[in-house]
C-alpha cells in the first residue's frame, strides 16, 4: 500500500491508487465502472461509494458525473465535496477530477476537457472508464476522428480487455471504416460476447451491408443480455431489430411488436429513464411514418406525444429536440411545436449551429405537410453529413437515413422529380439492399413519365422483397 500523508490508499479494479478509508467504497467504485462500461442501469452505485467515504475524491467526482444530468445541484454538490479533498488525493485522482470538472457545471469546456481526457489516458492508459467517458464527449461533439484517436492512443495496453474492442469499433463505423468496426466487434464478442458496446457495433455493421435478416437473428439471440441495460441501450438494441426489420422487408406487424413489447413496455419498469425510452420510440414511429405506414402508427403516435408535451423532456440533447419538434408538428400540436422551436432557436446561436437549425425548421414544416416551406429550408443539396458538428451530435447513418427519406418525399411532393432520382440513386448506391428506395425510385421515374427506368427499378424492388419474404417465413 501507498501512502500520501499518513492516508492509506486502496487500488481499485485497474490498480489506480485511491485515498479511501473504506474498501466498500473501492467496490462501489469498481461495480461503477463494470455499469458504466457496459451500459447498466445501475450506475447508482456510483452514490453508494460516496455514503461509504464521503471524503474520497475519486467518488466524489465520478458521482459527480453521473448525478449531475440529472440533478445538476446534485452534481455540483459532489464536485465541490471532492475539490474540497484535493490536495490530500493522488495524482490519478487529481486527474480525473480535472477533466470531469470540465465536463460539468458553469466551467464546462468540451475542447479543454477533451485534451485532459488525453492527457489522463497517457497517464493512466489502463483507465477505461475515462476513455469512456472521452468517447462519449466525441459523439456529443461530433468527432468521430479525435474519438478514434483516444482509443489508438490506449489500445496497445488493453487490446484484450473487456469492453475496448466495443468502444474501439465505434468510431471506426462513425468514419465509415465498416471492414474495420467489423473485425473490432468481433474481438470485442470473442472477449464477451454479452458486451452490449460490441453487439450494437455489430449490428451496425450488418444493417450497412443490407444483411438484415442475419442482423435481427444475431440482436434477437442476444436480446436476454440487455434486461441489465439501461434504458436507453435497451430500447436503442430493440429499436435496431425494428428498423431491420423494417428495411429488410419484413410484416409490418414485427415492427409493431417490438415497439409494444420491448420500448414502450419500457416505460413500466419502476426503475426506467422515460426521456431515453422517449428518444427510441419517437424515432422509431418517425421512421415508420416516412414509410407511409401512419394508419398503424397513428394512435401509438398520439399516446406519445401527449407524453412529449411535457416540457421537461425537451432540451436534454437536440437530436432528441428535433424528433419531439416533428412528432408535436405532425399531430397538430403547433402552439407546442412552435414554442420549442423558438426555445431550440434561442439556446443555438453559433454559425455552426445553424444547419441544425434549418433541419428543425424544415421538420416542422414537413410535420405539417407543408412540402414547400420544408424544401425551401432543407435545400436541393440536403447532406446529413453537414448535419453531424451542427447537431453536435455524432449520428451513424441508421439514424441519420430517416432525415434523408423525409426530403425524399420532399422532393416527390413538390414535383422536382429529377433532384429525387438523383439523392436516392446516391442512397441506393450505399444501400442497395433496402426495396423501400428502389419503390421510391421508381415512384419519382413515374412522376418523370420514365416508364422503362420505373419499371426496372419496381422490379428490383419486388426481386428483394421476394427474397427477404422467404427468409422471414
Amino acid at each position: 500500500m501507498e501512502r500520501v500523508e499518513e492516508t492509506i490508499i486502496i487500488n481499485d479494479k485497474w490498480r489506480h491508487p485511491v485515498r479511501s478509508s473504506s474498501n466498500a467504497c473501492i467496490d462501489a467504485i469498481n461495480s461503477y465502472y463494470t455499469e458504466f462500461l457496459s451500459h447498466g442501469r445501475k450506475a447508482s452505485v456510483i452514490l453508494d461509494a460516496v455514503t461509504h467515504d464521503k471524503t474520497c475524491v475519486l467518488a466524489n467526482t465520478l458521482a459527480a458525473y453521473f448525478a449531475y444530468p440529472l440533478d445538476q445541484s446534485k452534481g455540483q454538490l459532489h464536485l465541490s465535496s471532492a475539490k474540497s479533498q484535493l490536495q490530500k488525493a493522488t495524482s490519478y485522482e487529481k486527474e480525473v477530477y480535472y477533466a470531469v470538472s470540465r465536463l460539468v457545471g458553469k466551467d464546462r469546456d468540451d475542447e479543454l476537457a477533451y485534451n485532459l481526457h488525453s492527457e489522463l489516458l497517457r497517464k493512466f492508459p489502463k483507465d477505461l472508464a475515462s476513455l469512456k467517458r472521452g468517447q462519449i464527449l466525441c459523439f456529443l461533439m461530433g468527432l468521430p476522428d479525435k474519438c478514434l484517436t483516444l482509443v489508438e492512443q490506449v489500445l496497445p495496453q488493453n487490446e484484450k480487455e473487456d469492453y475496448i474492442q466495443g468502444i474501439y469499433c465505434f468510431p471506426l463505423l462513425e468514419l465509415g471504416r465498416m471492414a474495420d468496426a467489423g473485425k473490432a466487434a468481433r474481438k470485442g464478442l470473442d472477449i464477451n460476447k454479452d458486451d452490449i458496446w460490441s453487439q450494437h457495433g455489430f449490428c451496425h455493421v450488418l444493417q450497412f451491408q443490407c444483411r438484415f435478416n442475419e442482423a435481427t437473428k444475431f440482436m434477437e439471440e442476444n436480446s436476454t443480455s440487455w434486461e441489465s441495460c439501461s434504458s436507453f441501450m435497451l430500447t436503442h438494441c430493440w429499436w435496431h431489430v425494428a428498423v431491420c426489420y423494417l428495411d429488410g422487408y419484413s410484416p409490418i406487424s414485427k415492427v409493431l411488436d417490438i415497439y409494444n413489447l420491448h420500448i414502450w413496455k419500457e416505460l413500466e419498469k419502476s426503475d426506467a429513464s422515460r426521456t431515453e425510452v422517449y428518444l427510441n420510440a419517437v424515432g422509431l414511429l418517425m421512421r415508420v411514418y416516412v414509410r407511409s405506414h401512419l394508419s398503424l402508427m397513428g394512435e401509438r403516435l398520439k399516446k406519445l406525444v401527449h407524453c412529449l408535451t411535457n416540457q421537461s423532456v425537451w432540451d436534454i440533447q437536440w437530436h432528441q429536440d428535433i424528433l419531439i419538434l416533428w412528432a408535436l408538428s405532425s399531430t397538430n400540436k403547433i402552439v407546442e411545436a412552435e414554442t420549442l422551436l423558438t426555445d431550440m432557436k434561442s439556446k443555438k446561436t453559433k454559425p455552426s449551429q445553424q444547419k441544425g437549425i434549418q433541419l428543425a425548421e424544415g421538420l416542422f414544416e414537413f410535420g405539417q405537410k407543408n412540402y414547400e416551406k420544408a424544401f425551401q429550408l432543407l435545400g436541393p443539396d440536403f447532406d446529413t453529413h453537414n448535419y453531424k458538428v451542427s447537431l453536435y451530435y455524432s449520428l451513424l447513418n441508421e439514424q441519420l437515413g430517416v432525415f434523408k427519406e423525409v426530403l425524399y418525399h420532399v422532393l416527390l411532393e413538390t414535383g422536382r422529380y429529377r433532384i429525387a432520382i438523383d439523392q436516392i440513386k446516391k442512397q441506393i448506391q450505399k444501400t442497395e439492399g433496402v426495396p423501400f428506395l428502389w419503390h421510391l425510385l421508381g415512384r419519382a421515374y413515374d412522376n418523370e413519365g420514365n416508364i422503362h427506368e420505373s419499371y426496372i427499378s419496381k422490379y428490383k424492388a419486388k426481386k428483394l422483397e421476394s427474397a427477404y419474404f422467404s427468409q422471414w417465413v
